[in-house]
């Protein structure tokens, strides 16, 4: 039988640290993930879907805009998720390309630029949270706020950065493009960087919105909506931790819902990091959903076959 399975793979899977952040760099890092994605197309019967992060590509490719604003027009924040989708979306075909002739697979990846649509009253708007692109002057903060409308903070005494908002995903819009592609044997890399997030007027008509959508919550509304049975987050750690950090530390293997809930109210799961993959998984599973796991690219393999990761069902 066959069954649907949407692995979302996040930041530390494209960059690995400060010291490898140049495009061959990111390229390793990706190929390395997709080394122990491959394996599991051997089963002829899994449709796989690959979502990703974004966060350092956005912000490289804003940095290079406002450097060369002197002679060249600046790119809307919609515009570079879409680059970002497109060259991540690049670096994972062409790694899945190579594992697949190497392990003698025949199967062929495919990128789909991906939009999301957000409620334009989603309260994300009225308050806007995520930083993104670089430590700017009070002068240019001042600059931009006038010019360009941007909701500009201090951050920590170490300069101003823009803000937009980070409203929840309310439909993947290529969703058919998506299931016709695994239909037709393909893997799927789609909603890249939470996808680009659009909003709708009264007619319907569609624009790019100034805001950034949540990877893994994006991944997960994908997930419910192509009626995926297992929702995977790959992350840092091979497993979810109680008291992370702490010499009371304590790997989980298992947990229901409920225990994820109670969990996360007791403070365990921090907000920028652990907590929206939580979130994302208890969605999923509420959503219909059967099983997530939460874990690491090199234990990705083994997660599957029951044998490490975090393990969460309804």
């Amino acid at each position: 039988m066959t069954r649907t399975v949407v692995i979302a793979i996040g930041g530390n899977s494209l960059i690995t640290d400060k010291q490898h952040q140049r495009v061959p760099d990111q390229y390793a890092a990706c190929a390395e993930t997709c080394h122990h994605i491959a394996p599991l197309l051997r089963d002829p019967d899994l449709r796989l879907v690959i979502t990703h992060g974004n966060g350092p590509q956005v912000g490289f490719i804003l940095r290079r805009s406002e450097l060369a604003s002197n002679e060249l027009h600046e790119v809307p924040l919609a515009s570079c998720v879409a680059d970002t989708q497109g060259a991540i979306g690049f670096h994972i075909q062409l790694a899945l390309f190579n594992e697949f002739r190497r392990l003698g697979i025949e199967r062929a990846a495919a990128t789909v630029v991906t939009l999301c649509l957000v409620d334009r009253s989603d309260p994300a708007f009225e308050k806007p949270s995520k930083p993104i692109g670089s430590f700017l002057s009070k002068e240019q903060a001042e600059h931009h706020r006038v010019a360009d409308g941007w909701d500009m903070v201090e951050d920590a005494g170490r300069g101003w950065r823009r803000v937009v908002a980070s409203p929840a995903p309310t439909a993947i819009l290529e969703l058919g493009a998506v299931r016709s592609l695994l239909d037709a044997g393909f893997v799927v890399v789609a909603a890249g960087g939470g996808g680009i997030a659009v909003v709708a007027n009264a007619a319907g008509e569609i624009t790019g919105a100034a805001a950034v959508i949540d990877k893994d919550h994006a991944s997960s509304l994908l997930a419910r909506q192509l009626g995926a049975e297992l929702f995977v987050v790959s992350t840092a750690v091979e497993k979810v931790c109680l008291a992370f950090g702490t010499p009371q530390q304590e790997d989980i293997d298992h947990m229901t819902v409920a225990e994820a809930r109670h969990y996360a109210a007791e403070g365990h799961f921090k907000a920028g990091s652990m907590l929206p993959k939580i979130q994302a998984v208890i969605a999923f599973l509420e959503g219909g959903g059967r099983e997530a796991i939460i874990t690491d690219p090199a234990h990705v393999g083994l997660a599957l076959a029951g044998k490490a990761g975090t393990h969460i069902v309804p």
